[in-house]
């Protein structure tokens, strides 16, 4: 069995399909080590295992929208995309989605999976209660409060099942995009981070060819009070006197079928067919991507991007896309964001997969794990965290001075699973560290 983009091959024993709770608790207490098989939408090794992989897609489903306390319990291994619609009509939403809205809950959350804009925290933020099985085959709830809870939350599959998530909501409401294009990188300092707060949501894409944002996506949220009034006006209008142009026609950002994208051109819609960049309805890429990201301070931003442009010749050849976005401080203990505002900057790479093309055992093809050293020698500098979920060639030494509180989690899991049952070789080689 392969992941979504085919660069890793799954060396389970076996898979196994539980009907019910009763006997995920079961199948679990009388394994040795076990692993959850998601959307297979990880990069990495973080999901794979050499014992069995369990599938979550027999148990009893659920979809429980709780009007009064504003919430929804929903089986963990949903993908957004397959509830927000419901969500919608029922009058609610969350506050922010991925690009993709065909990965699930429970992976996202385990990994600190982000949309852009700095009054976002990572999904994981939205949740407030997790029902999980434990090692020893015991049912649990964690809730928002509980001592465990944050050091839980982005588990990165490490600490237990996670069946079911429950999700706060807010009101629904509608959005509407914009477009630039061409947005010089020169004078980052003079407008940078107040172009990321100019809208509710604002990505900045770019392929390193030139020194430009080849796009930038404003998201406005319609009716939105906490931004001041004219904001996004005068932003569009700095824009234009920067040298960026607005799109005359609908874009994607990698040069594809722009109908596979979210609707542009001011078109207002529901939250959930425009704070992603793809609609569900359409896999982006069909796959043919890998993928990497690493999350920066905020204040560092502009320093960063001109660094990386300086290995332009070194990254356009093998890049697709890479995509700037900010995520807001949060307080969980494995977050990439833990108590600090941060800039994602992704890398979308080519799948240079030809007939002599070679896949490591990483994931990484050669050319890519090359260009990933110099990335990550040239963001030194900036305190780089990897998503987790994602591909990078960092030391475990090194990751754990980039996760200070790997130490911390490490020791949780060591009590939590003292025999090791949800590990897997990635876990035991950069957070256990053997």
């Amino acid at each position: 069995m392969l992941n979504w983009a085919q660069n890793i091959a799954y060396r389970a024993s076996g898979l196994e399909r539980p009907g019910s709770v009763e006997e995920l608790s079961s199948l679990v207490a009388r394994s040795e080590r076990i692993k959850v098989l998601g959307s297979r939408h990880s990069f990495n090794r973080i999901a794979d295992t050499r014992a069995l992989h369990l599938s979550l897609n027999n148990l009893p489903p659920c979809l429980e929208i709780d009007h009064e306390r504003a919430t929804i319990t929903i089986s963990a291994n949903l993908a957004y995309g397959e509830f927000c619609e419901s969500l919608h009509k029922n009058g609610f939403a969350l506050p922010n989605l991925a690009s993709l809205p065909h990965i699930s809950v429970a992976g996202a959350c385990a990994t600190a999976t982000h949309g852009s804009g700095l009054r976002h925290r990572n999904l994981a933020a939205a949740v407030m209660r997790l029902d999980m099985i434990t090692a020893d085959g015991k049912a649990v709830t964690l809730s928002r409060g509980d001592p465990e809870f944050t050091l839980a939350l982005v588990g990165l599959g490490a600490l237990g099942i996670v069946y079911r998530i429950t999700l706060e909501l807010e009101p629904t409401y509608h959005v509407r995009q914009w477009v630039y294009e061409s947005l010089p990188m020169a004078h980052l300092d003079d407008y940078f981070e107040e172009l990321m707060r100019c809208a509710y949501s604002v990505s900045l894409f770019t392929d390193w060819r030139h020194d430009t944002f080849t796009q930038v996506w404003l998201k406005e949220r319609i009716g939105d009070s906490r931004l001041a009034p004219g904001t996004l006006a005068r932003a569009k209008s700095e824009l234009e006197s920067l040298g960026a142009l607005p799109a005359q026609k609908p874009l994607h950002p990698v040069m594809g079928d722009p109908d596979h994208c979210t609707r542009q051109m001011g078109e207002a819609g529901p939250w959930h067919d425009r704070l992603p960049h793809f609609r569900m309805s359409f896999t982006p890429s069909a796959g043919s991507e890998l993928q990497s990201e690493y999350l920066i301070p905020l204040a560092d931003a502009p320093n960063a991007i001109r660094a990386l442009n300086s290995l332009h010749a070194q990254i356009s050849p093998l890049i697709l896309v890479s995509e700037v976005r900010t995520i807001a401080a949060d307080d969980f203990k494995m977050s990439p964001c833990y108590q600090q505002d941060r800039v994602a900057i992704h890398f979308t790479w080519r799948q240079h997969l030809g007939p002599e093309g070679t896949v490591l055992p990483s994931g990484l093809t050669p050319e890519i794990e090359r260009v990933l050293h110099l990335i990550e020698e040239t963001l030194d500098p900036f305190d780089p965290r990897p998503h987790l979920g994602k591909l990078f060639t960092m030391t475990p030494l090194r990751l754990q001075s980039a996760y200070r509180n790997l130490p911390l989690f490490r020791e949780h899991l060591k009590r939590s699973d003292p025999q090791g049952k949800f590990r897997n070789e990635f876990l035991d080689h950069y957070v256990i560290g053997h």
